[in-house]
């Protein structure tokens, strides 16, 4: 693509704006002229935004429809862990990712997973073994190791961590962190295995100590976890350590916006605009050598108009010297994508979902904390009738099930605190990182009925109330993979939005993002207790607290 563009030009490494020209030739930035000072009242020419840790599957858009949404907020290029799609469907699920990604124009780096299945401790659709894992990062489309969730298996010298972190280290590629809570010697001995990010910190000073190791801070702020505000004061610090990610973004999330709203409220704090911009521009193309122009001459013609850098409000969006986005509409169309999915199993009963107990006798309950990955732990003595436990509505106290997906097995069933639901169940196929179906309800019918729901569709999210004569039911059905919808973006969101205000509205969660928390209740990796298909998990002490039981 050819042309030429002026505007108030930002130099990012040289912290200098000025008025200037930009002359494009097949794509790449063949010239840029200095024109003069600053001008007042003329738009700002930036490199695109860059998410440097995101799961597209979490959209639940495939990468194309994905693109659609995100270059109209100036959004030009991912780095993106397809872990998801690869719980379910292995190495075909990875391809998947990147070739419905090349149909669009815009730059998608995707990473090898490092950890699937998560943990033992679960049932995924398929494993990637050493030499899986070997193979993708052979490939020029594979740009980096992603996230090593499995710390404790770096701590102790796992066999298998170690060689896919050697696989890395053969090929000269990056390999990204994941270890919450990690301090001192631990924190230590995880970075000098060769990991060199973290997206996981949610205190300042889990940030700083890594950071003092030389790691590279992720701030993130998703749909579900939100750490931004706890640790955006280290920008102005380590300027050069540290980028934006989004880690997981709701489809209608991302109609409203992506890392040019966290450039708005980074400025908003007084954090200079120019280490900002470093951390949503130039640190991710330069850490994981992406294929994002920054602005240079030779560089790829991918930069973004704002119309200040105050707002960061995106007027048009380019990328390889195309126009992909303007004034909110994006030029990126819809295609018909393929199906890929691992789906076996048949609808349940009521009956395959109770939960025995003992009179006096307490149990674990999971808190789930608004805003976060991490839950807490709380030991109660449980209500009990004809030998089964009961939720009770009125503590908060409400039902978690988790069924197996990829064959038939005993349901997992638990209790679940901070979900708000006054009546009715909401139910997912989206269940980090495994993906079975995972539901929280205040009855077992309801529960029943919203699963049900997704085992119909092979994928979807579910929300239900029968506590009515008229049976209400909402359903987003999720057929790509039981994690991604076949239809526009935009019609994603929209559908979303609405099962996402009937949770909270009529079915009064508490929650900002009900299905979001949801979906990571079933990640094992997070402490400090989770739920898989296998029973109760503790997280501290990385192993089950209860088998599957009913």
């Amino acid at each position: 693509m050819n042309g030429t563009y002026q505007g108030n030009i930002v130099n990012i490494e040289a912290k200098r704006i000025f008025f200037g020209e930009i002359v494009v030739t097949e794509g790449i930035i063949a010239h840029i002229i200095t024109l003069g000072p600053e001008r007042k009242g003329q738009h700002y020419i930036l490199p695109g935004f860059i998410d440097s840790h995101v799961h597209i599957e979490s959209s639940m858009l495939v990468p194309s429809e994905f693109a659609k949404l995100a270059v109209v907020h100036g959004t030009t290029g991912t780095i993106s862990d397809p872990h998801e799609i690869a719980n379910v469907c292995g190495v075909a699920g990875v391809h998947y990712m990147i070739e419905n990604g090349k149909t669009v124009p815009f730059k998608f780096h995707f990473g090898a997973p490092s950890c699937v299945p998560a943990t033992s401790f679960e049932t995924a659709g398929a494993t990637l073994n050493v030499e899986d894992v070997e193979k993708l990062l052979a490939s020029d489309d594979i740009y980096y190791l992603s996230e090593m969730m499995n710390f404790p298996g770096v701590l102790h010298n796992n066999d298998i961590v170690t060689a896919k972190i050697a696989a890395a280290k053969k090929v000269g590629k990056p390999i990204d962190g994941h270890a919450p809570g990690l301090f001192g010697t631990d924190a230590e001995k995880y970075f000098k295995a060769g990991i060199t990010t973290d997206h996981e910190c949610f205190t300042e000073a889990e940030a700083r100590g890594k950071l003092a190791l030389g790691m590279k801070i992720l701030i993130r702020e998703g749909s579900a976890a939100k750490n931004f505000e706890a640790l955006i004061s280290l920008l102005d610090e380590f300027p050069d350590h540290m980028m934006f990610c989004s880690d997981d973004k709701h489809p209608d999330s991302l109609t409203e916006g992506h890392i040019n709203l966290l450039c708005k409220r980074a400025v908003a704090k007084g954090i200079p605009v120019f280490n900002v911009l470093k951390a949503a521009c130039v640190n991710p193309v330069l850490h994981y050598k992406m294929k994002n122009g920054l602005l240079r001459m030779r560089d790829a013609a991918d930069f973004i108009f704002v119309k200040d850098l105050i707002r960061f409000e995106v007027l048009a969006t380019y990328i390889d010297g195309e126009l992909v986005a303007e004034n909110g509409q994006s030029f990126i169309t819809s295609l018909n994508v393929k199906h890929i999915n691992k789906f076996n199993i048949a609808e349940i009963a009521q009956n395959d979902i109770t939960y025995e107990g003992t009179d006096g006798h307490e149990i674990p309950v999971i808190v789930a904390l608004d805003g976060q990955l991490i839950t807490k732990r709380k030991m109660v003595i449980p209500s009990i009738k004809d030998g089964l436990i009961q939720t009770e509505i009125e503590k908060d106290q409400l039902k978690i099930v988790v069924i197996n997906r990829y064959t038939k097995s005993k349901a997992a069933v638990g209790l679940i605190k901070n979900f708000g639901l006054k009546k009715g169940a909401i139910a997912s196929s989206v269940a980090h990182d495994s993906h079975n179906i995972i539901a929280v309800g205040t009855t077992d019918e309801d529960i029943t009925l919203a699963i049900n729901l997704i085992i119909g569709q092979k994928g979807g999210i579910a929300a239900v109330d029968i506590s009515n004569e008229n049976i209400t039911k909402h359903l987003l059905a999720l057929p790509i993979g039981g994690l991604m919808s076949e239809l526009d973006g935009y019609e994603v969101a929209r559908a979303y939005a609405v099962i996402d205000a009937f949770a909270k509205i009529e079915l009064g969660s508490t929650l900002q993002s009900p299905f979001m928390t949801l979906s990571f209740m079933a990640l094992l990796v997070i402490p400090e207790i989770k739920m898989s298909d296998k029973g109760i998990f503790d997280g501290i002490r990385f192993e089950l607290m209860t088998q599957s039981i009913h």
